[in-house]
């Protein structure tokens, strides 16, 4: 074909390409709202499907990876129950993974200007592709306890981070300052360092108890009973330090103390099911609640975090009408 033949195709090419970069959003808009939240949605949802997978017994319910056997990229009817349910669990990977890309997108045209919520949607498209490299590792591994719990983590990090690009998206561009007293600051953020100490405690713990997601996967070989009161110690001392951010957070009048009561709330939910599962042998729904709860934990943390920080012009205003009230 003539180099005359392919320059109008290319140009159409062109001019398509430059249509839909200039449809794109130059600022936060609905489009990107909507798709961010389902995005943070899916991610929440996948870890749900994936407690589903181990909780049942169907963490080999397709045996292979990439396929789901070797002669077969979907689940086959011999495979029963188990297989839909790890092929199901697969597919979601998928649709998180269209919608990561689709965030990213939609910031495209706003990378520079808003370069913390373009890092942010590539961290989540990355680590959606580095979790199901993960994911077939671990049916590849035959579902190492340990294999298994880093993927856990990995999913509530995605989470946070969905989290934070929910919080960063509904402000304007620009620096932003602290705006809470820095002993404030300090304790958060060790409040957020035990809790991902209570996390970690909690994955070991799942790792060591019987919900292996297959009758013939290992354990890691720690103590399960005597693992349940580990976790519980960073647990309680994670309430406690909650229950003073948000009575300081109150008292003071702070810009977190709405999100950091609904932590509090998240956590004291979270403590009755962990009662509840010790008291009753572990019950699978029981096990998955909690899972769950422990991601809306880590992504309420960030948002309390985030909101220490407030955009510089909004510091200034406040401080601005603080002093003219002062001399009035």
């Amino acid at each position: 074909m003539s180099s005359a033949s392919t320059s109008p195709a290319r140009s159409r090419l062109a001019g398509g390409l430059r249509r839909f970069v200039a449809w794109l959003p130059a600022d936060v808009d609905r489009r990107v709202r909507v798709f961010a939240w389902l995005s943070f949605v899916a991610e929440v949802l996948i870890i749900g499907t994936g407690g589903a997978v181990r909780l049942t017994g169907s963490g080999l319910g397709c045996p292979t990876w990439p396929r789901c056997t070797a002669d077969s990229i979907v689940n086959t009817p011999e495979m029963g129950i188990h297989g839909v349910i790890e092929f199901g669990n697969r597919t979601l990977t998928g649709l998180v993974g269209i919608l990561a890309l689709v965030v990213v997108v939609l910031v495209w045209r706003m990378r520079r200007e808003r370069r913390a919520l373009f890092v942010l949607a590539l961290i989540v498209l990355g680590g959606v592709v580095a979790q199901a490299l993960v994911g077939g590792v671990t049916v590849l591994t035959g579902l190492n306890p340990f294999i298994v719990g880093f993927h856990y983590i990995a999913s509530v990090s995605l989470v946070a981070v969905c989290a934070a690009f929910l919080v960063l998206m509904s402000g304007p561009a620009g620096s932003r300052v602290l705006a809470v007293p820095r002993w404030f600051a300090g304790l958060v953020h060790a409040t957020t360092g035990v809790l991902a100490l209570t996390i970690v405690f909690g994955v070991l713990t799942t790792g060591a108890g019987p919900h292996s997601g297959d009758a013939a996967a290992g354990r890691n070989g720690f103590d399960a009973e005597i693992l349940e009161h580990v976790h519980s110690w960073p647990g309680y001392a994670l309430f406690i330090l909650t229950l003073v951010v948000v009575i300081a957070a109150w008292r003071l009048r702070l810009p977190v103390r709405r999100w950091a009561t609904a932590l509090l709330a998240i956590e004291l939910v979270q403590i009755a099911v962990g009662l509840y599962q010790a008291r009753n042998g572990l019950p699978e729904i029981a096990v998955g609640t909690h899972m769950v709860l422990a991601a809306l934990a880590a992504s309420a943390m960030t948002v309390v975090v985030l909101r220490l920080k407030e955009p510089a012009a909004a510091v200034a205003a406040a401080d601005r009408r603080e002093t003219a009230s002062a001399r009035g």
